[in-house]
């Protein structure tokens, strides 16, 4: 009888287990997800769309983590503009990307890294095969295939050989270990952020047979940089952007476009003013090209235009005026009727045509960022659309109907499957002198208007870069962490205008920091913000406005300047160009005060708030030095502070383990600093009203 009574007790107690698993399990799949840190391991990315002369199929990248090699690997798919079949064309832990259609639709081109090595390679769509058409010591860039497909031209970075001062050493014993040789520079920059030190050459273009590939024929001589290759209507020329004038370096950018012709080699100048005149596009007839560039008026940054020339380099006209942004993607109309350019403007990034009589029409609308355009001959498009809360997925469009947008590929659908994102909320407020400046404020995940939560300012780098609707894992992974997000164009930003971008000229940082301070009370307005807890951070040129805003106020309680410029007078002398010296009036030799009132390092007494500095230890463009600079003086003052080291980084990091690290570094240091609020007591204990707990 007792093994009887057991074994109904034992059934029903699995049953009851059995059922509260489940019971778990459908909560489990019922309550929202959070955007976790492991999540940004398992994101992708699309770019780069291709559709096909017909319209028919898209090409495009798709890129992901590897996380054993601890780097970025991308393969090329192929998807119809239906939508009913994707599939991958090259598969294979290595980096395949850019991927361009031959003229007749039967191949593509693209780069990949197979090899050891970046080359050009071509696929026959219908067997897949796959032919190696170069064997380079640079890697190709900038491919284009000729009009009738026989011919593919590219760019080539070409060393120059020529020792600049000869010297002979003695012979080295047998099996003698001599030190590497010196390095002899003569040049006004000699290095490049993301790839160390350039060897003296130039970037010259070639053209390769498609079908056999072979030895690549140099199209462009001479001691300078060639790039933006572009076939004639008929094959017989290539137009290339250059400075092909003495003392180019020294030029600014006053590149101008030019044709080669492909018998003779010659080269003809067809522009000739001063400015850069740059990315030419041929007119499908033939008669006509499009391309960008402005007059120098010595701004600090300049906003670009379009405009138009005869294939023969007359007729010049300007076909756009004080766009709020530059153009880019721009591509001609299947009938030679006018252009049509991707613009970034108010934070959106959308499509545009202008005819050939300058008449200017916005096609697609939407608080969106699209990228990568591509327009078949029958008018199809393709390009990468993302949003708040969107990565971004490959869409496609009719001309005809530019705002029935129909997504195709959306590589991110099993990542966010029932995560629950913050909303983001548009701003418009006024600066101190009553500019109007827009941003955005992230709320967190779980939002809840009863509560108060902490709040990041993150403060966007170039100076002259927009932040736009796109979505950012970084600033979501915070929501999903319980803060808020304010992110905003203060002025200096693009997306607004010359005269907006001219707000800081001669001036940085300056009224930007206004700009900032203003955005933080709008924020401040919703009384959902802990005022008690607001923290700021910005990488490159955030960097520099994170180190200036912590020697200006104290009203935040932890801040994070990442990649920064702290002394203006010995960043201009070792960043990796020169052009830095031409943001201010004087040379530092001239006017040191100049840059010295402009430097975050003059206001480091200033610093109350606890202020860490992270940087690449590779890092040109914003070198190490400076944040060491920045770190020592703050030791010496005692204010809290900690230097963080990335090895082997430079400005823009590549180990995604680093990205995903520089994350877990913002978090811990503001979670070491920020105010916690107090504890709401158990239910049992409670004696007072049931408030919600207020610790975000």
């Amino acid at each position: 009888m007792r093994a009887i009574i057991f074994t109904v007790c034992l059934v029903v107690g699995c049953c009851s287990v059995a059922t509260a698993q489940q019971n778990e399990t459908e909560e489990a799949k019922s309550s929202p997800k959070l955007l976790d840190h492991d999540t940004f391991m398992e994101m992708e990315s699309v770019s780069g769309p291709n559709i096909s002369p017909d319209g028919n199929l898209i090409l495009f990248s798709r890129r992901w983590v590897d996380q054993v090699s601890d780097r970025y690997t991308s393969n090329i798919w192929i998807v119809d503009v239906e939508g009913k079949r994707v599939s991958e064309l090259t598969r294979g832990d290595w980096r395949d990307s850019s991927p361009v259609w031959s003229p007749d639709g039967k191949r593509l081109a693209f780069i990949s890294d197979r090899s050891g090595t970046s080359q050009l390679h071509v696929m026959w769509f219908d067997t897949r095969e796959i032919a190696q058409l170069t064997r380079l010591e640079n890697a190709p860039s900038s491919i284009r295939w000729s009009p009738d497909g026989s011919k593919i031209a590219f760019t080539q970075f070409v060393p120059d050989k020529d020792p600049l001062l000869s010297i002979k050493m003695p012979s080295r014993p047998k099996g003698a270990k001599w030190a590497a040789p010196a390095v002899i520079v003569d040049r006004l920059s000699w290095q490049r952020d993301g790839s160390g030190y350039r060897a003296p050459g130039y970037t010259h273009v070639y053209t390769i047979d498609s079908v056999l590939g072979g030895t690549p024929r140099i199209i462009t001589r001479g001691d300078y940089g060639h790039s933006d290759p572009q076939w004639s209507a008929d094959g017989n020329s290539i137009f290339v952007s250059a400075i092909r004038k003495p003392e180019a370096e020294y030029l600014r950018g006053d590149s101008e476009i030019y044709a080669v012709n492909l018998q003779s080699l010659d080269v003809k100048p067809l522009t000739d003013r001063n400015g850069p005149d740059r990315g030419a596009e041929v007119s499908p007839d033939g008669k006509w090209i499009a391309y960008t560039g402005y007059d120098q008026q010595n701004f600090t940054s300049h906003l670009s235009n379009l405009y138009l020339m005869s294939a023969a380099g007359g007729e010049k006209k300007q076909l756009t005026a004080d766009l709020p942004n530059s153009p880019s993607s721009v591509q001609w109309a299947a009938d030679s009727s006018g252009v049509y350019f991707t613009l970034g403007a108010q934070g959106s990034t959308n499509i545009y045509f202008v005819s050939l009589g300058g008449e200017l029409n916005q096609l697609t609308a939407g608080m969106h960022s699209l990228s990568g355009l591509s327009i078949s001959d029958t008018g199809q498009v393709a390009t990468v659309r993302s949003s708040f809360k969107n990565p971004g997925d490959l869409v496609t469009f009719s001309l005809e109907n530019p705002n029935e947008m129909k997504s195709l590929v959306d590589v991110n659908t099993d990542v966010l499957d029932r995560m629950t994102l913050g909303d983001a909320e548009e701003l418009w407020f006024q600066s101190s002198d009553g500019l109007k400046v827009q941003g955005w404020l992230i709320k967190p995940a779980n939002f809840d208007p009863n509560k108060k939560y902490p709040m990041l300012m993150w403060i966007h780098g170039g100076p002259w870069s927009m932040y736009s609707v796109r979505f950012n894992w970084a600033f979501q992974n915070f929501s999903a962490e319980g803060y808020a997000v304010l992110y905003t164009n203060p002025r200096g930003s693009t997306g607004y205008g010359q005269d907006f971008v001219n707000g800081i000229q001669y001036s940085y940082p300056g009224k930007d920091y206004d700009d900032l301070m203003a955005g933080v009370d709008e924020a401040l307005k919703r009384n959902w913000i802990d005022e008690e807890n607001l923290f700021v951070c910005g990488g490159s040129g955030g960097g520099v406005l994170t180190a200036w805003i912590v020697g200006h106020t104290d009203r935040f309680r932890a801040a994070v300047s990442m990649r920064p410029v702290i002394n203006w007078h010995s960043f201009v002398g070792t960043t990796d160009g020169s052009s830095w010296y031409y943001q201010f009036r004087s040379f530092p030799w001239d006017d040191p005060l100049e840059y010295s009132v402009r430097s975050p390092l003059r206001y480091v007494e200033n610093v109350k708030t606890p202020t860490m500095v992270m940087t690449g230890e590779a890092d040109l463009r914003t070198p190490m030095t400076q944040s060491e600079e920045y770190y020592r003086a703050l030791k010496m003052l005692k204010k809290e502070t900690l230097l963080v080291r990335m090895p082997n980084e430079y400005h823009g990091w590549r180990r995604p383990s680093h990205r995903l690290m520089q994350q877990l570094y913002l978090q811990a240091w503001f979670d070491k600093f920020r105010k916690k609020q107090p504890e709401i007591k158990s239910a049992s204990d409670r004696t007072t009203s049931d408030d919600p707990d207020t610790d975000g």
